[in-house]
């Protein structure tokens, strides 16, 4: 009979201390995607060195994960910069470049914008992706005043690029209504995102006011975000000259884009075409018209048959009517050709 002994069986780890190590070990795996998907989705940051300070002075700005080597632009705006940058110091705001890591530092000098306050530092990217950033900041002795209600909410759209796409085909050259595409690069500078947005397409000519057309877009732009937006534009029939396609969100004008509309010479083509047409037209009808309507002359009499005579001169033709045959010109020419052979006599010899 064999003895077992407890050294001889290997030691075994009790059931809870397994389970933690395997907690354990799957948290070490995701912890750091998670990490990292919180960090980026903080987005681009800035903070100033001072939040008040006086006209003339400088306050300097700092950044951190913005996008490297990107170009920005630092504005002070006013009313929060609710009425885009028509409401910030443009003529004093300076640019920047981001770092390679990501940061930037810069002075600002601090000027007086065209809004009141409450004022911020508007950091925004100029070329590549749409990132934005606001600072709070106060000029002293700017004036301050309650923000205007806004009309759509927390957004804030801005056109970043845009251009007319398509072509005139052969009707438009015989006067069909001109059509193009408005393409425009929407970016979301608020602070709550844009649903559906409603954009308001006018065309003007010359130095008439554009005539506005409601055409609502289907889709959403975050805050930070851009956005592709595409709009039909279309003149009326026969439409030709310089025109001016302009786009307004709300009260706010986006953008303008030149259109210069050919002359559809097809229409002139045609005019004069037809005109031509009814002329022949008219001139057949009146020769018609004179051909029913004139009066029918009398058949001409026959000629009366000419007299017995000689016959004619081997080789001539019909005697003519007013001639008689002993006076036509044919024979006289052969009296005149044949009269002096009869009057030649020969000469005697003797009195040659």
């Amino acid at each position: 009979m064999k003895t077992c002994r407890y050294g001889d069986i290997p030691a075994r780890p009790p059931a809870v201390l397994t389970v933690l190590t395997v907690l354990a070990l799957v948290l070490l795996t995701l912890g750091a995607p998670l990490t990292g998907g919180a960090a980026a989705a903080e987005g681009p940051t800035a903070r100033v060195s001072e939040a008040e300070a006086g006209t003339g002075g400088t306050v300097t700005v700092t950044g951190a994960r913005w996008r490297p080597r990107a170009l920005l632009t630092l504005l002070i705006c006013g009313q929060n910069m609710i009425g885009g940058t028509n409401s910030c110091a443009n003529g004093d705001g300076r640019a920047v470049t981001v770092g390679a890591d990501g940061t930037f530092t810069t002075k600002l000098p601090v000027a007086e914008p065209p809004e009141p306050c409450p004022c911020v530092i508007h950091i925004a990217t100029v070329t590549g992706e749409a990132a934005a950033a606001d600072v709070t900041f106060k000029v002293a002795g700017h004036p301050v005043a309650p923000l205007p209600k806004e009309r759509s909410g927390g957004e804030r759209l801005s056109v970043l690029a845009a251009r007319l796409d398509g072509s005139s085909g052969l009707l438009t050259w015989f006067g069909a209504p001109p059509r193009r595409r408005l393409v425009v690069t929407v970016g979301n500078l608020g602070s709550t995102p844009a649903r559906d947005p409603v954009f308001e397409v006018g065309t003007s000519h010359g130095v008439f006011a554009p005539s506005w057309e409601e055409q609502r877009w289907r889709g959403t732009v975050q805050p930070g975000k851009k956005a592709r937006v595409e709009l039909d534009v279309e003149l009326s029939a026969g439409a030709h000259g310089d025109y001016l396609v302009s786009l307004r969100y709300g009260d706010k004008l986006l953008v303008e884009e030149p259109w210069a509309v050919g002359r559809p010479w097809g229409v002139a083509l045609f005019w004069v075409l037809l005109c031509v047409v009814v002329a022949a037209a008219v001139f057949r009808i009146g020769m018609a018209v004179v051909n029913k309507v004139r009066p029918r002359t009398a058949p001409a009499a026959p000629p009366p048959p000419s007299s017995p005579g000689p016959a004619p001169v081997s080789g001539a033709g019909p005697a003519l009517p007013w001639f008689t045959p002993d006076t036509s010109p044919e024979a006289r020419t052969h009296h005149q050709i044949s009269a002096p052979s009869e009057e030649i006599r020969p000469t005697p010899k003797g009195n040659t």
